[in-house]
Protein backbone atom coordinates (compact mmCIF):
# COMPACT_ATOMS: atom_id res chain seq x y z
CA UNK A 1 0.00 0.00 0.00
CA UNK A 2 1.27 3.46 -0.89
CA UNK A 3 -0.13 4.70 2.41
CA UNK A 4 2.73 2.94 4.19
CA UNK A 5 5.23 5.07 2.24
CA UNK A 6 3.81 8.41 3.37
CA UNK A 7 6.66 9.48 5.67
CA UNK A 8 9.27 8.36 3.16
CA UNK A 9 7.66 10.48 0.44
CA UNK A 10 7.25 13.52 2.69
CA UNK A 11 10.95 13.45 3.58
CA UNK A 12 11.98 13.38 -0.07
CA UNK A 13 9.60 16.20 -0.97
CA UNK A 14 10.68 18.47 1.87
CA UNK A 15 14.33 18.16 0.81
CA UNK A 16 13.65 18.68 -2.87
CA UNK A 17 11.05 21.46 -2.85
CA UNK A 18 12.29 23.61 0.02
CA UNK A 19 8.72 23.84 1.32
CA UNK A 20 6.72 22.05 4.00
CA UNK A 21 4.53 19.37 2.43
CA UNK A 22 1.59 17.37 3.79
CA UNK A 23 -0.11 14.20 2.57
CA UNK A 24 -3.08 11.99 3.30
CA UNK A 25 -4.35 8.64 2.11
CA UNK A 26 -6.98 8.83 -0.64
CA UNK A 27 -9.35 5.86 -0.61
CA UNK A 28 -11.49 7.01 -3.52
CA UNK A 29 -11.34 5.04 -6.74
CA UNK A 30 -10.43 1.42 -7.30
CA UNK A 31 -6.96 1.81 -5.79
CA UNK A 32 -5.92 3.83 -2.78
CA UNK A 33 -3.35 6.54 -3.26
CA UNK A 34 -1.77 9.58 -1.64
CA UNK A 35 -2.74 13.22 -2.04
CA UNK A 36 0.14 15.64 -1.52
CA UNK A 37 0.00 19.42 -1.03
CA UNK A 38 1.93 22.33 0.49
CA UNK A 39 1.28 22.48 4.22
CA UNK A 40 0.36 26.17 4.36
CA UNK A 41 -2.31 25.61 1.72
CA UNK A 42 -5.13 23.16 2.19
CA UNK A 43 -6.19 20.90 -0.66
CA UNK A 44 -8.78 23.39 -1.92
CA UNK A 45 -6.46 26.38 -2.13
CA UNK A 46 -3.42 25.20 -4.07
CA UNK A 47 -1.81 22.51 -6.22
CA UNK A 48 -2.36 18.90 -5.22
CA UNK A 49 -0.37 15.93 -6.53
CA UNK A 50 -2.06 12.54 -6.45
CA UNK A 51 0.08 9.40 -6.50
CA UNK A 52 -1.42 6.02 -7.38
CA UNK A 53 -0.20 2.73 -8.71
CA UNK A 54 -0.83 2.32 -12.43
CA UNK A 55 -1.50 -1.08 -13.94
CA UNK A 56 0.59 -3.87 -12.47
CA UNK A 57 4.00 -2.24 -12.77
CA UNK A 58 3.68 1.50 -12.69
CA UNK A 59 2.85 4.77 -10.94
CA UNK A 60 0.76 7.71 -12.08
CA UNK A 61 1.16 11.22 -10.68
CA UNK A 62 -1.59 13.74 -11.40
CA UNK A 63 -1.28 17.42 -10.49
CA UNK A 64 -4.40 19.59 -10.31
CA UNK A 65 -5.51 22.74 -8.51
CA UNK A 66 -8.14 22.98 -5.79
CA UNK A 67 -11.43 24.71 -6.48
CA UNK A 68 -10.47 27.77 -4.38
CA UNK A 69 -6.94 28.33 -5.72
CA UNK A 70 -7.56 31.84 -7.03
CA UNK A 71 -5.00 33.54 -4.77
CA UNK A 72 -2.28 31.01 -5.55
CA UNK A 73 -3.04 31.16 -9.26
CA UNK A 74 -2.65 34.95 -9.13
CA UNK A 75 0.77 34.48 -7.53
CA UNK A 76 1.75 32.01 -10.23
CA UNK A 77 0.60 34.30 -13.04
CA UNK A 78 2.78 37.04 -11.52
CA UNK A 79 5.88 34.82 -11.37
CA UNK A 80 9.02 36.31 -12.90
CA UNK A 81 10.39 34.95 -16.20
CA UNK A 82 13.30 33.52 -14.20
CA UNK A 83 10.93 31.59 -11.91
CA UNK A 84 8.95 30.31 -14.91
CA UNK A 85 12.14 29.21 -16.63
CA UNK A 86 13.32 27.30 -13.57
CA UNK A 87 9.90 25.66 -13.15
CA UNK A 88 9.88 24.54 -16.78
CA UNK A 89 13.43 23.24 -16.48
CA UNK A 90 12.52 21.24 -13.37
CA UNK A 91 9.67 19.50 -15.19
CA UNK A 92 11.89 18.95 -18.23
CA UNK A 93 14.36 17.16 -15.94
CA UNK A 94 11.84 14.39 -15.20
CA UNK A 95 13.38 11.13 -16.33
CA UNK A 96 12.70 10.33 -20.01
CA UNK A 97 11.02 7.02 -19.15
CA UNK A 98 8.13 8.93 -17.58
CA UNK A 99 5.39 10.05 -19.96
CA UNK A 100 4.46 13.63 -19.00
CA UNK A 101 1.34 15.17 -20.50
CA UNK A 102 -0.23 18.61 -20.04
CA UNK A 103 -3.55 18.63 -21.93
CA UNK A 104 -3.80 21.48 -24.40
CA UNK A 105 -0.14 22.52 -24.08
CA UNK A 106 3.17 21.60 -25.65
CA UNK A 107 6.23 20.64 -23.68
CA UNK A 108 8.57 22.05 -22.54
CA UNK A 109 7.22 25.63 -22.61
CA UNK A 110 4.09 25.01 -20.56
CA UNK A 111 2.36 27.60 -18.39
CA UNK A 112 -0.20 27.53 -15.59
CA UNK A 113 -2.93 29.73 -17.02
CA UNK A 114 -5.93 28.92 -14.81
CA UNK A 115 -7.41 26.43 -12.38
CA UNK A 116 -8.08 23.91 -15.15
CA UNK A 117 -4.33 23.22 -15.44
CA UNK A 118 -3.56 19.51 -15.21
CA UNK A 119 -0.27 17.61 -15.44
CA UNK A 120 -0.12 13.81 -15.65
CA UNK A 121 3.10 11.78 -15.40
CA UNK A 122 3.02 8.02 -15.91
CA UNK A 123 5.88 5.70 -14.96
CA UNK A 124 5.77 2.17 -16.37
CA UNK A 125 7.80 -1.04 -16.24
CA UNK A 126 8.58 -1.10 -12.53
CA UNK A 127 9.10 -4.60 -11.22
CA UNK A 128 7.74 -3.85 -7.76
CA UNK A 129 5.86 -0.50 -7.65
CA UNK A 130 5.17 -0.81 -3.91
CA UNK A 131 8.79 -1.41 -2.91
CA UNK A 132 10.69 1.40 -1.21
CA UNK A 133 13.17 1.63 -4.09
CA UNK A 134 10.43 2.10 -6.70
CA UNK A 135 8.52 4.62 -4.60
CA UNK A 136 11.69 6.61 -3.88
CA UNK A 137 12.60 6.60 -7.59
CA UNK A 138 9.17 7.93 -8.59
CA UNK A 139 9.28 10.46 -5.80
CA UNK A 140 12.74 11.80 -6.69
CA UNK A 141 12.39 11.57 -10.46
CA UNK A 142 8.77 12.70 -10.88
CA UNK A 143 6.93 14.07 -7.84
CA UNK A 144 9.79 16.19 -6.52
CA UNK A 145 10.42 18.02 -9.84
CA UNK A 146 6.69 18.65 -10.31
CA UNK A 147 6.12 19.97 -6.78
CA UNK A 148 9.41 21.90 -6.86
CA UNK A 149 8.23 23.59 -10.06
CA UNK A 150 4.99 24.60 -8.34
CA UNK A 151 6.93 25.87 -5.31
CA UNK A 152 9.07 28.03 -7.58
CA UNK A 153 6.05 29.50 -9.36
CA UNK A 154 4.23 30.19 -6.10
CA UNK A 155 7.34 31.86 -4.72
CA UNK A 156 8.32 29.85 -1.67
CA UNK A 157 11.43 31.46 -0.21
CA UNK A 158 13.47 29.22 2.06
CA UNK A 159 16.66 31.26 2.12
CA UNK A 160 18.23 31.30 5.56
CA UNK A 161 20.65 33.92 6.81
CA UNK A 162 24.11 32.60 7.59
CA UNK A 163 25.47 34.02 10.81
CA UNK A 164 28.84 35.69 10.54
CA UNK A 165 28.84 35.86 6.75
CA UNK A 166 30.26 39.09 5.38
CA UNK A 167 28.02 41.34 3.31
CA UNK A 168 29.10 41.76 -0.32
CA UNK A 169 31.69 44.55 -0.48
CA UNK A 170 31.41 45.68 -4.08
CA UNK A 171 29.25 47.80 -6.34
CA UNK A 172 27.45 44.66 -7.45
CA UNK A 173 26.21 44.00 -3.92
CA UNK A 174 22.58 43.72 -5.01
CA UNK A 175 23.47 41.34 -7.81
CA UNK A 176 25.72 39.40 -5.45
CA UNK A 177 22.78 39.00 -3.09
CA UNK A 178 20.73 37.61 -5.97
CA UNK A 179 23.48 35.11 -6.76
CA UNK A 180 23.67 34.00 -3.12
CA UNK A 181 19.92 33.41 -3.10
CA UNK A 182 20.18 31.42 -6.32
CA UNK A 183 22.93 29.23 -4.91
CA UNK A 184 20.96 28.54 -1.72
CA UNK A 185 17.64 27.94 -3.45
CA UNK A 186 16.96 24.20 -2.98
CA UNK A 187 15.16 24.07 -6.33
CA UNK A 188 18.24 25.42 -8.10
CA UNK A 189 20.34 22.87 -6.23
CA UNK A 190 17.92 20.10 -7.20
CA UNK A 191 18.04 21.01 -10.89
CA UNK A 192 21.81 21.48 -10.91
CA UNK A 193 22.34 18.02 -9.41
CA UNK A 194 19.78 16.40 -11.71
CA UNK A 195 21.67 17.77 -14.71
CA UNK A 196 25.30 17.59 -13.57
CA UNK A 197 25.22 14.89 -10.90
CA UNK A 198 26.78 15.07 -7.44
CA UNK A 199 30.45 15.03 -8.47
CA UNK A 200 32.36 18.19 -7.62
CA UNK A 201 33.00 20.09 -10.84
CA UNK A 202 36.47 21.11 -9.63
CA UNK A 203 38.07 18.22 -7.73
CA UNK A 204 35.85 15.32 -8.77
CA UNK A 205 34.92 14.33 -5.22
CA UNK A 206 31.57 12.56 -4.74
CA UNK A 207 30.55 13.01 -1.09
CA UNK A 208 27.65 10.58 -1.35
CA UNK A 209 30.02 7.81 -2.45
CA UNK A 210 32.08 8.38 0.70
CA UNK A 211 29.41 9.20 3.28
CA UNK A 212 26.32 7.44 1.92
CA UNK A 213 23.05 9.06 3.00
CA UNK A 214 25.04 11.56 5.08
CA UNK A 215 26.81 12.75 1.94
CA UNK A 216 24.08 14.98 0.53
CA UNK A 217 26.33 18.00 1.06
CA UNK A 218 27.19 19.00 -2.50
CA UNK A 219 26.64 22.73 -3.07
CA UNK A 220 25.96 24.79 -6.18
CA UNK A 221 28.05 27.65 -7.51
CA UNK A 222 27.09 30.48 -9.84
CA UNK A 223 29.60 30.65 -12.68
CA UNK A 224 29.15 34.27 -13.73
CA UNK A 225 31.58 36.66 -11.98
CA UNK A 226 29.09 39.19 -10.67
CA UNK A 227 31.56 42.07 -10.66
CA UNK A 228 31.94 41.66 -14.43
CA UNK A 229 28.24 42.00 -15.17
CA UNK A 230 27.62 45.29 -16.95
CA UNK A 231 23.86 44.75 -16.77
CA UNK A 232 21.48 41.97 -15.74
CA UNK A 233 21.16 39.16 -18.26
CA UNK A 234 18.79 36.20 -18.64
CA UNK A 235 19.55 33.52 -16.08
CA UNK A 236 19.61 29.83 -16.99
CA UNK A 237 20.05 27.49 -14.00
CA UNK A 238 20.98 24.66 -16.35
CA UNK A 239 24.13 26.41 -17.57
CA UNK A 240 24.88 29.01 -14.90
CA UNK A 241 25.25 26.65 -11.93
CA UNK A 242 27.74 23.85 -11.27
CA UNK A 243 28.05 21.44 -8.32
CA UNK A 244 30.98 21.94 -5.95
CA UNK A 245 31.99 20.16 -2.77
CA UNK A 246 31.96 22.44 0.32
CA UNK A 247 35.76 22.78 0.32
CA UNK A 248 36.00 23.84 -3.33
CA UNK A 249 33.02 26.16 -2.98
CA UNK A 250 34.65 27.92 -0.05
CA UNK A 251 37.97 28.11 -1.92
CA UNK A 252 36.34 29.70 -4.99
CA UNK A 253 34.96 32.53 -2.88
CA UNK A 254 38.19 33.29 -1.02
CA UNK A 255 39.04 35.72 -3.82
CA UNK A 256 36.88 38.85 -3.82
CA UNK A 257 35.13 40.61 -5.36
CA UNK A 258 35.62 38.31 -8.36
CA UNK A 259 35.79 34.65 -7.29
CA UNK A 260 38.16 32.16 -8.85
CA UNK A 261 36.94 30.64 -12.09
CA UNK A 262 36.62 26.90 -12.49
CA UNK A 263 39.73 26.97 -14.68
CA UNK A 264 41.61 28.81 -11.92
CA UNK A 265 40.58 26.29 -9.29
CA UNK A 266 41.34 23.28 -11.46
CA UNK A 267 44.78 24.73 -12.19
CA UNK A 268 45.41 25.12 -8.46
CA UNK A 269 44.27 21.56 -7.83
CA UNK A 270 45.94 20.13 -10.91
CA UNK A 271 42.71 18.43 -11.99
CA UNK A 272 40.95 18.17 -15.33
CA UNK A 273 37.45 17.03 -14.43
CA UNK A 274 34.81 18.14 -16.96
Amino acid sequence: MLAAKKELILKELAEGTGAAVSAEVDLSGLRSGLRIWFSDLDQKHGPVAELRTYGLKGHRVTLTFGSFSGTVLSQILAASPEDVQLAQALVASIRPEADVQIPGQNMPEWHVMNGAFRMVATVRNQEHPLNDSSVIATCRDVIVPIMAAMAELIGYDVIEDRQGEEAPACEGAVLQSVVIRRERNPRNRLLCIRIHGEKCFACGAEPRMTYGDAGSIIEVHHLEPVALLMEPRPYDPRTDLVPLCPNCHRAVHTRRPVPFTMADLKAILGTSYA
